[in-house]
């Protein structure tokens, strides 16, 4: 049997059997002299129609304040991360002429630091953990710096908040996974700057659509013009479909967000009690909160298993379960220590049966392993 490579994307397919559900009101038909113009009537790149519906959307699940803010597309939430970069290390350049220091919590998501490391620019440098620049950012006030701040955290899932506080200091707030389906809403997101994903809320991956959600006039205008530069905007096909996707949300109340949750509830469940009788591997524990969007207090449905290989001679986890046939990412592409491994649980029904599947009989085959 060959090695099933599940566990490393994020690719989120498990969404699919709602959208098969709602094939109808989600279908898309357009004429091919439909949105030819690079621009909308008013003369700019942005659907006014969708940026409304997102307006609406967030003020349904309560998971962002937008009023008095100003809301920029990007093909994805890539595209939109890298121009908050941009423009806030503009922003922040006025003082000092070195490069603005780029930080975020171990574990954190890995693109971060490709991005900076690969676009190696004069403006920004990467300089990993945000805790260790704790005391510095505080004392220097000639280093300027960017936080990175995921929440919930991908790979663990947690509601981080920044680390590093000061003039010098600005933070982006990566919400990509701040929707019902993986995390309780215990209050909407009021940030400077916020971005949000088309792929983790109706699972729309490939049509690459981002947005952030800006407190600030002239870091907007910073990260419209670098669209423009970078892209002329994003495409209108893309723009026409997230505008068919979210009014369909809304038409239909929560039904995308109860099927999501109950999905990634049950996932959680199963592999949490799978991997209950192991003493070779652990799960991050994540405290329930109190969910506004539910009314209730709930627990948290992540998108991803943060395993832990718990045995001193199990230094390579990803080796230990590669070798059961299962391929998860590193803990060092998170910056973490290699006897972590990130699992995804955002993949196809019949991926993550087969996750489980194995996992029970790599479980089984511990010496002193707890029988249920």
């Amino acid at each position: 049997m060959g090695i099933w490579s599940f566990g490393s994307s994020g690719d989120p397919l498990f969404l699919e059997p709602f959208w098969m559900q709602h094939s109808t009101s989600s279908a898309l038909v357009v004429s091919g002299w439909h949105r030819m113009s690079y621009s909308f009537n008013d003369n700019t790149l942005i659907s006014q129609h969708l940026e409304s519906l997102i307006r609406k959307l967030h003020a349904f699940v309560g998971n962002a304040v937008t009023q008095d803010r100003y809301i920029v597309f990007g093909a994805g939430s890539t595209q939109v991360l890298s121009a908050a970069a941009y423009a806030l290390s503009l922003a922040n350049s006025s003082s000092s002429h070195s490069p603005t220091r780029v930080v975020a919590s171990v574990p954190y998501y890995a693109l971060y630091k490709q991005q900076v490391e690969y676009f190696n620019s004069a403006k920004f440098k990467y300089e990993g953990d945000a805790h260790t620049w704790r005391n510095r950012s505080e004392s220097d006030a000639s280093t300027n710096v960017i936080e990175f701040v995921t929440s919930p955290n991908n790979p663990d899932g947690l509601l981080n908040k920044a680390v590093l506080h000061g003039p010098n200091v600005k933070t982006i707030y990566d919400r990509a996974y701040y929707w019902p389906h993986f995390t309780p809403i215990p209050a909407p997101a009021d940030e400077d700057l916020t971005v949000f994903t088309l792929s983790k809320l109706t699972g729309h991956a490939g049509s690459r659509f981002g947005w952030a959600v800006v407190k600030d006039e002239t870091v907007f205008n910073k990260m419209v013009l670098h669209m423009q530069v970078n892209s002329i905007g994003v495409s209108k096909d893309t723009q026409l479909r997230a505008f068919k996707l979210l009014k369909a949300i809304l038409e239909e109340g929560t039904q995308i967000f109860d099927f999501a949750y109950q999905t990634m509830k049950s996932r959680w469940e199963r592999l949490a009690t799978t991997l209950s009788s192991s003493n070779r591997f652990s799960l991050q524990k994540i405290n329930p909160q109190y969910c506004f969007f539910y009314n209730k207090v709930r627990e948290s449905s992540p998108a991803y298993a943060w395993v832990k290989c718990e045995k001193e001679e199990d230094k390579d986890c990803y080796a230990v379960l590669k070798a059961a046939n299962i391929i998860g990412r590193k803990g060092n592409v998170f910056g973490s220590e290699d006897n972590y491994v990130r699992l995804s649980l955002v993949r196809s029904q019949d991926d993550f049966d087969i996750l489980i599947q194995r996992l029970q009989k790599l479980v089984s085959e511990e010496d002193g392993a707890i029988s249920m």
